[in-house]
């Protein structure tokens, strides 16, 4: 498999799942460092949908569609450790404003 790199927008294979958490093939946003994802044989990563979202920031922040010609958001609040198998192919990349406003959204959602 190619590298997976942080800020990659890639398909996720994110079942089985329980209660709220985001299930399916469906877009994810990586968000753990390049050395993490290639040693560790997982990645951190949030759930992207096309679906309009009623939470705003922090939980969820409008991003560039990884194919247009629809909308996206993260789901910050779905954050996830995945195997790598989990991971499929590229569909794009976050800009690197878009990561800033995420990892602070992150950080507000779990900061003490």
């Amino acid at each position: 498999m190619a590298r997976i790199l942080r800020g990659e927008i890639r398909w996720a294979d994110l079942n089985p799942t329980r209660g709220h958490e985001q299930s399916g093939l469906r877009p994810v946003l990586i968000l753990s460092q390049d050395v993490f994802n290639e040693r560790s044989g997982t990645v951190i990563a949030v759930a992207i949908t096309s679906q309009p979202q009623r939470a705003g920031f922090p939980l969820t922040l409008e991003i560039a569609p990884p194919q247009p010609p629809k909308r996206a958001w993260v789901k910050i609040s779905q954050i996830r450790t995945l195997a790598v198998e989990r991971i499929g192919r590229k569909l794009g990349r976050a800009a690197s404003e878009e990561m800033i406003r995420i990892v602070e959204g992150l950080n507000e959602i779990i900061d003490a």
